[in-house]
């Protein structure tokens, strides 16, 4: 009986995420896009625009700050102990995925699959903004006003009011 406890919990959180997440960004919808992140153990500011096709798991690691808009097909993974935080007035982009913990590769005697992951914050300030189709890894830092080009893999710390751009994402310049 236990053995179906788990996987009926599972699928049903996913099915509620799925049907509440593929509602329009009109603010009656986002009411429930934000009860539903709290729940999950989410800080929601104020004004937070989540288009449709968002996916947020597991969510109690995730704070958005006031008016932070998530494009459809965001995807923000929160697992184990790594933290997500977005600070106020930044836009993601189209299909970027911020996933704040990465895989541990095992010696070779032992088996991918049961590597394990090595979680680690990610933190977006204010007024950033991140392209679409960028992947924002584990223990990334993007500063205040900056801004990361589309399709950019950053890995690394991304510094005040500069623009990034690339895979692995480099420096193009800074803001004016």
């Amino acid at each position: 009986m236990y053995k179906l406890i788990k996987p009926t919990l599972v699928i049903s959180h996913e099915l509620i995420m799925t049907l509440i997440f593929s509602l329009p960004r009109f603010r009656f919808f986002l009411f429930f896009k934000k009860y539903f992140l709290i729940m999950m153990g989410a800080k929601i500011g104020k004004r937070v625009i989540i288009y449709p096709g968002v996916w947020i798991a597991p969510g109690n690691n995730l704070e958005l700050k006031d008016d932070v808009s998530l494009a459809k097909g965001v995807l923000i993974i929160t697992k184990d102990e790594g933290k997500v935080v977005i600070g106020p007035r930044t836009i993601i982009g189209f299909d970027t995925k911020i996933i704040s913990s990465n895989h541990e590769i095992p010696s070779k005697d032992k088996s991918i699959f049961f590597g394990g992951s090595n979680p680690k914050n990610i933190i977006i300030g204010s007024d950033a903004w991140i392209g679409a189709n960028c992947f924002i890894t584990a223990g990334v830092k993007i500063g205040n006003g900056a801004v990361v080009a589309a399709g950019s893999v950053v890995t690394k710390d991304v510094k005040e009011f500069s623009i990034v751009g690339g895979v692995p994402a480099k420096l193009i310049r800074f803001r004016n």
